[in-house]
């Protein structure tokens, strides 16, 4: 069986009783064909009848007084019996001005929106014809007409028709390849950002419109180009997001009802799709940044947006996260407008969330909303990308483009260290660096990377820094992919301030002796085991020492390395040879270096 009713027989059905005369009493002489497992029950024996669903299809040829045969398996796979279905929905919903005809249009209509997908999708790709998915166009409203912007519809438009025939197009184009190829090169796209632009466009109706929109735009991307370049839907769904925060804008800080958070996901989504740039797309052109510049000083109002109820505000969030990842880089400075001391509720807020004269409180909801992320990802590991990789995205490009990001961050991620910091490593605990430095060592690589970069750049690509908060064990991975081990400077991109501004605390100068660079943490004081030894026995166990290594190298277990020219780690032959170049592989403390 390829298609069911999503709703439960009994109630569908019960709820539909005016639907055609006798339907229910036609369907009740069927069933013991449809479920022959239950037995000869009756309309009314619910518990063995009606637990399961009818195919769509019989549904279709009981409405249409035609059906033949009413067992499943036949109408799966006869064509003729296909046919009829086709032909008694194409006659069912037909535009009319009948009352009766059009209340049974809606009806029918309202069933194909309850159709799903369940195991194969052969019937459904059988049954899905330009000519029947026209019909469902027509009903939504998207005519070729709705393609002209100066075109006016005298005649009032049925919503509630339109709804369900909305439902209905979203449903077969997610599920149906065939409806995804008609959808791509038919108007409705063009239609349907048309219609973006009445204002006094039911919600109800915006809502599906998006929605069919975003699916076009997912599983159809040969529309992209055309919807953005030529129909200018970037303006548009950019348009619709601002008047949704112009509705609430007498208030400093907007709280948004339920229906604007759906909207406004929606639209976000829909351009995520839009926004989407291949890896090897070039520069924006002016026009391109200056929208995108437009378009994050919206989102910026978003993530100060409150929500009604609070559950959603991480839903939108989450959708302007996701969309921000597809912003360059220079053009997030929208993100951190200048200060407007009327937007801060006293002098003791503002100084928290000012940096360098700008406004900082956008940044600060990314922040809190990358720790939510993290507790997520605490949980379930395997949650990490999907949950973690867009924000950390967003936070690294923009501690790379603006400096007061990037100084607002290194505060409340990288503070300096004092001594309850140093005597825990670097991965304990329940901060931000505890968290990222965890990453450092997750098998999520994309994460990993991501973790990695953002923490050695709010270090100014220093690697004796990085190593001073991370520990050197949780970042030697990342320094040997860099080419880092010896210590050396990368090239960047960046213009660092000189390291004054980062200067050790008085408790970190005092213990920094004795913290292991390894572990990151403060080592207990231990006696030397070789104090009491002759130099003859230490020789001696530095000997046994070799050769022990030697064996596990022959054996496989390890590969000895030394690290090469280019910074990177290469394997040597035989441990004696670790020895003879190990005056050139000393590398400065970090003492010696600037901190």
């Amino acid at each position: 069986m390829s298609l069911v009713l999503v709703r439960s027989t009994t109630q569908y059905l019960e709820s539909r009783q005016s639907l055609v005369p006798g339907l229910l009493r036609l369907y009740s002489a069927c069933t013991p064909r449809i479920f022959p497992q239950h037995g000869a029950a009756r309309i009314d024996d619910r518990d063995t009848c009606f637990h399961d669903r009818p195919h769509p299809l019989l549904v279709l040829s009981l409405y249409s007084g035609r059906a033949q045969h009413p067992q499943p398996d036949i109408l799966i796979h006869r064509p003729e019996s296909q046919r009829e279905a086709q032909q008694a929905l194409g006659t069912a919903v037909k535009p009319t001005t009948e009352p009766r005809r059009v209340y049974l249009s809606q009806e029918l209509l309202d069933m194909c929106s309850d159709i799903e997908v369940r195991r194969d999708k052969q019937g459904l790709e059988q049954l899905v014809t330009e000519p029947w998915l026209q019909v469902l166009l027509n009903q939504a409203g998207l005519e070729p007409q709705q393609t002209d912007p100066t075109h006016i519809n005298r005649d009032p438009p049925n919503w509630s028709v339109i709804v369900e025939a909305l439902k209905g197009l979203c449903n077969l184009v997610f599920n149906c390849r065939s409806a995804q190829a008609i959808c791509a090169r038919s108007y409705a796209g063009k239609a349907l950002v048309n219609r973006l632009r009445d204002p006094g466009l039911p919600y109800e109706v915006r809502l599906f419109d998006l929605k069919l929109l975003f699916i076009i735009t997912a599983l159809c991307p040969q529309t992209r180009p055309q919807l953005r370049e030529e129909h200018h839907a970037l303006t548009y769904l950019t348009e619709s997001l601002d008047l949704i925060l112009r509705d609430e804008e007498a208030s400093s800080h907007t709280t948004l009802t339920d229906a604007q958070v759906c909207l406004s996901c929606e639209v976000l989504k829909v351009l995520f799709n839009l926004m989407v740039r291949p890896g090897e797309a070039g520069p924006l052109d002016e026009e391109e940044e200056a929208h995108c510049q437009r378009l994050v000083s919206i989102l910026h109002d978003l993530l100060l947006c409150q929500t009604q109820p609070p559950h959603m505000m991480d839903q939108l969030q989450n959708h302007t996260v996701n969309l921000l990842v597809t912003i360059p880089g220079n053009c997030l400075d929208a993100l951190t407008p200048p200060v407007h001391k009327s937007s801060f509720g006293s002098l003791e807020t503002s100084a928290h969330l000012e940096c360098e004269g700008k406004d900082m409180q956008a940044i600060a909801v990314m922040l809190s909303f990358l720790e939510r992320r993290l507790q997520l990802s605490d949980k379930d590991t395997n949650t990490q990308h999907e949950n973690l990789s867009p924000i950390l995205s967003v936070l690294c490009e923009g501690v790379r483009s603006q400096r007061c990001i990037r100084k607002f961050l290194r505060a409340r991620v990288l503070p300096p260290l004092k001594q309850e910091e140093v005597r825990t490593r670097p991965e304990e605990g329940v901060t931000l660096r505890a968290h990222l430095c965890q990453l450092l060592t997750t098998p999520q690589t994309h994460v990993r990377d991501l973790a990695s970069d953002l923490l050695f750049v709010l270090c100014k690509e220093n690697v004796w820094r990085m190593v001073k908060y991370t520990g050197y064990g949780n970042a030697a991975g990342f320094l040997a992919n860099r080419g880092l081990l010896l210590g050396n400077s990368a090239p960047s991109s960046c213009h660092y301030s000189s390291d004054s501004e980062d200067s050790d605390t008085e408790e970190y100068r005092q213990l920094r002796d004795r913290i292991n660079p390894v572990t990151g943490c403060l080592e207990p004081l231990r006696a030397d085991p070789t104090a009491h030894m002759t130099e003859e026995q230490k020789e001696y166990e530095a000997i046994q020492l070799v050769n022990m290594m030697d064996k596990l190298a022959r054996g496989g277990v390890l590969q000895p390395c030394r690290v090469g020219e280019d910074g990177r780690p290469e394997p040597v032959e035989h441990v004696s040879q670790l020895l003879e170049e190990l005056p050139r592989q000393q590398v400065k403390p970090a003492t010696s270096r600037h901190e």
